[in-house]
């Protein structure tokens, strides 16, 4: 048998790195392009008009860049009608695919540093997103209320910020404070995948993958005070960490069963 040359592998490499040097250049453009309309009708009706002009900006972003998600528990949100959805942080990706897939207009708890981005900044705090710093206190609970009250749910990354690591940290008490605050229940969620496709600190995407989002039954709040956030939270991060492990067990079976199939010996039929 003849050797295989190792420079003959190579084109599939150099395809998939220019696919994710171009699709990344792609999605800046296409962010370019429709923050000027999403900024400019960030100012009425609530907000909501920015909705569809962010929807087909995460859809182009991701048919570009070839990325598709498995969903699991959508039947979790029947019959809720506003509620936060409490998640792990892997990628920037992670916000694309929370407002591409999840079917309810959603919102963010946002640093302020967002702000420092010329008219992105702008339109995301005047949709209904919650921009927070360390003084932030009321004036952020009652932005979460109103914007609760406008109809929309809101996703809080409860990790604080993003890992590059395959697990689930400890959680900030943001995501219980705002539930007790407006009296909504939580949903957890477990986001798989997506910090192989562009974990932080990388330039570009890893085109062509899938990522699995799992939603779980809701907590409510019924019955809880102010004083039991530290309680919440652990309940909440607790329900995380078990569907991102499920989750990525499922995942990880799956990929290996091919393999142990074709290592199976085959049976002569008779």
């Amino acid at each position: 048998m003849m050797p295989v040359d190792p420079s003959s592998r190579a084109p599939a490499g150099l395809l998939a790195r220019a696919w994710g040097v171009a699709a990344t250049l792609l999605s800046v453009l296409y962010t370019i392009i429709l923050v000027i309309p999403a900024a400019a009708f960030a100012r009425f009706n609530d907000g909501h008009l920015v909705t569809p002009i962010m929807r087909l900006w995460c859809r182009l972003i991701f048919l570009t860049c070839g990325i598709t998600a498995e969903i699991e528990g959508l039947e979790h949100l029947a019959g809720l009608d506003t509620f936060i959805l409490v998640s792990n942080h892997k990628s920037l990706l992670d916000i694309l695919a929370v407002l591409r897939w999840i079917p309810r207009e959603t919102r963010f708890l946002a640093k302020r540093e967002i702000m420092k981005a010329p008219v992105f900044g702008y339109a995301m705090a005047r949709s209904g997103n919650i921009v927070i710093d360390r003084q932030s206190g009321g004036r952020a609970v009652r932005h979460a209320i109103a914007t609760m009250r406008a109809g929309y749910c809101l996703c809080v990354f409860a990790e604080g910020h993003r890992y590059n690591d395959d697990l689930v940290h400890e959680f900030n008490e943001g995501a219980a404070w705002l539930a007790l605050a407006t009296r909504s229940p939580c949903v957890p969620m477990a986001i798989i995948g997506s910090g192989a496709l562009m974990p932080r600190g990388a330039r570009f995407v890893v085109p062509g993958r899938r990522i699995r989002i799992v939603l779980g039954a809701p907590i409510g709040v019924e019955g809880l005070r102010g004083s039991d956030r530290a309680e919440l939270t652990q309940r909440l991060e607790s329900a995380v960490r078990e569907l991102y492990a499920s989750a990525s067990h499922r995942a990880a079976d799956a990929s290996s069963a091919p393999a142990r199939e074709a290592a199976q010996p085959r049976r002569s039929k008779i």
